[in-house]
């Protein structure tokens, strides 16, 4: 029973912290766009160019190795 005066407001405490948490997050605006970021990933690579150097100097050592 001594246990339930201990474990009650503990569990009370970190309830209100993940509360005051969610609300704080929710007012800075962490949940405003949930739309965007899954999709970014999927644009990156369009708007930066390939670098050709180090892809032709790459394919130019494994193919010399290869005639060995």
């Amino acid at each position: 029973m001594a246990m339930i005066f201990i474990l009650l407001p503990l569990a009370v405490l970190t309830a209100g912290v993940f509360l005051a948490l969610f609300i704080w997050a929710v007012r800075t605006g962490q949940f405003d766009d949930l739309e965007t970021p899954p999709v970014r990933i999927l644009n990156d690579d369009a708007d930066r160019p390939l670098p050709t150097g180090d892809v032709e100097t790459r394919e130019t050592i494994v193919v010399s190795t290869r005639d060995c």
